[in-house]
This record gives C-alpha cells, sequence and structure tokens, in this order.
C-alpha cells in the first residue's frame, strides 16, 4: 500500500492559506479625480483610517485620476462588483433617478449649511434607491458653491449664447439648454486638454476643478454665482461589505463617519483658498452682475420645477422637509 506522509502537511498547509485568504480582504476603490484635490486626499487617508483600525485585515487601493475606471463607468462597476468600492458625482445619474440630480438643482441649496440639510432631508430615499442596486453609502463629501468659468467677460446669461459650454451632468447639459449655450461632454480627466484645444469655452464648477484642470491657463475669468453645492459619494458593493467580519465593518463604518465629517470641514475650508490660488495664476475672480444673478435665478427656478415633476409625490416630501425652518 502506498504511504502518503504528505498529505496531512498539505491539507494543513492549504487550511492555513484559506485561513488567511479569509482573514485579509483586498479592495479597489477607484475615482475620477487626480491624486491632489482634497476628495481624492480624503479617500487616500480614508483607506489608511480602515488599514489602521483593522491590523490590516481591510486593504484598500485607491486608483486616482479614472486610472481604472472612467467616471460615468464607476457606479456601474461598484454595482457589479468589478470594484469593490468607488466614488461618483452624485448628480452624474440624474438619468437614472431625479434623487441624484438633488445636489445639482441651481439655487435650491446655495451655503454649505444648507447643502448638509439637504443632504440629511434626501439620505433616506437615497439610501434606499442604492440598496436595491446592491450598494451601500460609506460617505458624502461636498464640492464648494459652482461658479461660472468662461473665456470672455460676461454681463448675462444672453452673453453665453453659442458659447462651448463643458456639460458633465444632466444638469450642466440642462443650464447650456436654458441659456443657449453649446453643450460639449467633457469629463474631469479630459477638460485641460478641451480648453487648451478651444472645445470647451465655459463651464460651470468649483474653485478646485478650476486649480486641478489649471484653467487659468486657458480661461481667465471666473464668476462666483454660487449656483449650487454637488456631493461626492463613496459607495460600497453590499456583498463585499457584508463579506466582512462584524469587527472590521465597524472600524469601516467609523473611518467613513470620519472622513466625512473631514471632507466638509475641508471643503468649507479649501474654498475661498482655491479661489485665491486662481487669482494669484492669473483668473479674474468676478461678483456677478445684477442682470447674470437673475437670470441664473431664472434658469434654477425652472429647473427645480423640472425636478419637482420628475420626482413626483417623494420629491415634494423632500422638498418640504428642506424647507421647514
Amino acid at each position: 500500500m502506498m504511504r502518503r506522509p504528505f498529505l496531512p502537511l498539505v491539507a494543513a498547509t492549504l487550511a492555513l492559506a484559506a485561513g488567511s485568504a479569509l482573514a485579509q480582504a483586498k479592495w479597489d476603490l477607484p475615482t475620477a479625480y487626480p491624486p491632489a484635490n482634497y476628495h481624492t486626499e480624503n479617500i487616500v487617508q480614508f483607506a489608511k483610517d480602515v488599514d489602521a483600525a483593522t491590523g490590516g485585515k481591510l486593504k484598500i487601493t485607491v486608483h486616482a485620476n479614472a486610472s481604472l475606471f472612467k467616471a460615468p463607468e464607476i457606479k456601474r462597476a461598484v454595482q457589479s462588483g468589478q470594484a469593490q468600492a468607488g466614488e461618483i458625482l452624485l448628480a452624474n445619474f440624474a438619468n437614472e433617478n431625479p434623487i441624484y440630480a438633488l445636489d445639482g438643482v441651481p439655487f435650491l441649496a446655495t451655503t454649505f449649511a444648507e447643502s448638509k440639510k439637504l443632504y440629511d432631508v434626501s439620505k433616506g430615499p437615497l439610501e434606499k434607491l442604492l440598496a436595491a442596486q446592491g450598494i451601500k453609502i460609506l460617505f458624502v463629501v461636498p464640492w464648494a458653491p459652482q461658479g461660472i468659468y468662461v473665456k470672455k467677460e460676461i454681463n448675462s446669461a444672453a452673453d453665453l449664447k453659442g458659447v462651448k459650454w463643458r456639460a458633465y451632468s444632466p444638469a450642466t447639459a440642462r443650464i447650456a439648454e436654458l441659456v443657449g449655450a453649446q453643450p460639449v461632454q467633457i469629463q474631469q480627466a479630459e477638460l485641460s486638454a478641451a480648453m487648451a484645444t478651444g472645445a470647451v469655452e465655459s463651464y460651470m464648477s468649483s474653485g478646485s476643478t478650476g486649480y486641478d484642470t489649471k484653467t487659468y491657463e486657458s480661461i481667465k475669468h471666473f464668476y462666483d454665482t454660487q449656483a449650487w453645492i454637488p456631493k461626492n459619494a463613496v459607495l460600497v458593493n453590499a456583498k463585499a461589505f457584508d463579506a466582512l467580519d462584524a469587527a472590521t465593518k465597524d472600524a469601516v463604518l467609523k473611518a467613513a463617519a470620519t472622513a466625512e465629517a473631514r471632507g466638509w470641514k475641508v471643503a468649507q475650508d479649501k474654498n475661498e483658498e482655491y479661489k485665491k490660488l486662481l487669482a494669484e495664476r492669473g483668473m479674474t475672480i468676478h461678483k456677478p452682475s445684477a442682470q447674470l444673478q437673475a437670470d441664473m435665478r431664472k434658469v434654477g427656478e425652472v429647473m427645480q420645477a423640472d425636478w419637482l415633476k420628475a420626482a413626483g409625490a417623494d420629491g415634494a416630501a423632500i422638498i418640504e422637509a428642506f424647507k421647514k425652518p
């Protein structure tokens, strides 16, 4: 009879390897923004906090600057499990459901306090929507209030007619339509090249986007309309999260809560800093004229009515809760 002295050793080795595999999890977390952007820096710190809190049991690799998936692909990647987690701009997915578009409605929430209240009253419906797709929110962080970058000086919305306008979401495409601009679909990773070639002459975004993309090299005017405060959400695949042990789940949620609080503070601190940096690099920061501000508020009124019509009773309940003192 053939003796098999190594079988117990092999079995023990395999069991040990399996135990190690179960003990350590590895997540990929793609984001569309560059490493120096405060959203990305915040996520990298979140990953470090999780690593430290779990003693290395959960390793999260952050893939910045759309290097793993492009911005429009990240949500689907998380939903399908191609990436365990990922960061999205909520307003980018307005075509899926009006709830995603809420923080991109102009002049609904224009301060950080209003933006936080809007998020708080819409968080439940948003979580329910994502849960149906097998996704869980880890944390949400705002951008700075949105203004208009434009090559020429403008005094009213009529001055934007025919301008090549970067449309990176359904909301920004709708604004282009309402002011008569020419929408061009360009993601942030390609924005610098598009401005340099003249494919983009204007867009609405925050000071951080203008700085990150070196907008000041091609466009010299920024109108601080403070139109809305969009938010990024860091999502996780629900199955990937549920596969973690209880202690690791708790560590992730605690690190996420810390990242959310830190991100909101940094967003507010950076708002004035970015405008100063843009000015130092040749950008003229304008206070919008009364006419321009009035024109853009009219755009906001149309878009708020559009949103309420699309969102129905659920949307009306959110707005009612938001407007309560």
